[in-house]
């Protein structure tokens, strides 16, 4: 993941960053030192480098060998530079360790307090190749989610973004509670490691036991394992990679519509939509609703209360409460149909 120029400015602008700085400013004018006492005087390189250090730190046990006119006019020059740097040094040092504090303490009271306000949000953990495709995706959707990342190059690019960041170690069960994952909505593990992610997995379900738990498996025997440790949905980036890649070659007409989906070149996108109780769908069948005829939405397929599927449902097929539909059409028309599942709006016939 490549660093933007804002983000390389946020880190430049760090204290810990000021503070090498500083350091590196410090060692220059002591090779500086050293060099021209070197070469001017042609003394050794350590009795330079005393005299460069005794110098630059004012301390005043005079020369170590008697200078040349030429020397003195380099040590005029080399002390009142010298003299500068240290005084930069000692100030850019001090005030880099006070503000590492104050913003450590600061940053770390801001990010409890609204971490405690997450509610019904998702958790991403790992924002490696995997996840920051996920994570992009998610922004685009407009949810509420927080991101467990512990790489500084990436925690710089998502800061950047304005997202939510808590570095810390996801495994760790404080860190997923400090997230919110009792009061969380969903949980993504996409660790590059499986073992992490079965860690991640096992801790989250035993927080909470009615979160949606997708797990990355970066081995294909990994898949069982993040399915008994707790995880509603297993990825193998591999598998269907490899799925993908096999319907690109022998049916790229398929794979052309789904790469429009995605992209949203055809102006549609999936979706599922969930019938609550309150809907003026529920008992009503799929023919007698505004969903084909006004929103122009297609029902790919209802997923019951009891789990069975029913694909290419028929017009005469039974929208009931707690039905899931999936459904492909315009970003409009899904909206539409989302607020009539809701009951926010009453259904046309």
């Amino acid at each position: 993941m490549s660093l933007t120029d804002a983000a390389r400015a946020r880190i430049l602008r760090r204290p810990s960053f000021r503070f090498r700085y500083a350091l590196l400013a410090l060692a220059a004018a002591l090779t500086v030192g050293t060099l021209g006492f070197h070469l001017i005087e042609g003394w050794t390189w350590e009795d330079s480098l005393y005299m460069a250090v005794l110098t630059v730190t004012t301390v005043g046990y005079g020369e170590v060998h008697p200078l040349h006119p030429v020397g003195k006019a380099f040590a005029i020059l080399f002390m009142l530079a010298g003299v500068g740097i240290v005084a930069y040094s000692l100030s850019t040092a001090i005030r880099s360790v006070v503000e590492s504090e104050m913003l450590a303490t600061f940053g770390e009271r801001r990010m409890t307090k609204r971490m405690s306000k997450l509610r019904n949000h998702f958790i991403i953990c790992g924002a490696g190749r995997v996840g920051s495709h996920l994570i992009r995706d998610i922004e685009h959707a407009g949810e509420l989610f927080v991101v467990i990342e512990n790489d500084p190059a990436n925690v710089a690019v998502l800061e950047d973004r304005g997202v939510i960041v808590l570095v810390r170690d996801a495994t760790l069960e404080a860190t997923l509670i400090e997230a919110g994952a009792e009061h969380a909505r969903g949980l993504a593990a996409c660790l590059p490691n499986d073992a992490d992610n079965v860690y991640v997995v096992l801790t989250a379900r035993g927080l909470n036991l009615n979160l949606h738990i997708v797990a990355r498996a970066a081995e294909e025997q990994a898949h069982a394992k993040l399915i008994r440790a707790g995880a509603n949905r297993v990825v193998a980036p591999t598998i269907i990679g490899g799925r993908r890649m096999a319907v690109a070659l022998m049916k790229p007409a398929v794979d052309d519509f789904f790469d429009s989906l995605a992209t949203e070149d055809l102006d549609v996108s999936a979706e599922q939509v969930e019938i609550e109780a309150g809907s003026t769908l529920v008992g009503r069948k799929l023919r007698f609703t505004s969903i084909r005829s006004e929103l122009d939405i297609v029902i790919v397929s209802i997923r019951h209360k009891d789990g069975s599927t029913l694909f290419n449902p028929s017009g005469d097929a039974i929208i009931e409460a707690g039905d899931v539909l999936i459904a492909i059409g315009r970003a409009d028309s899904l909206a539409q149909l989302n607020a009539q599942a809701k009951g926010e709006i009453k259904s046309g016939v």
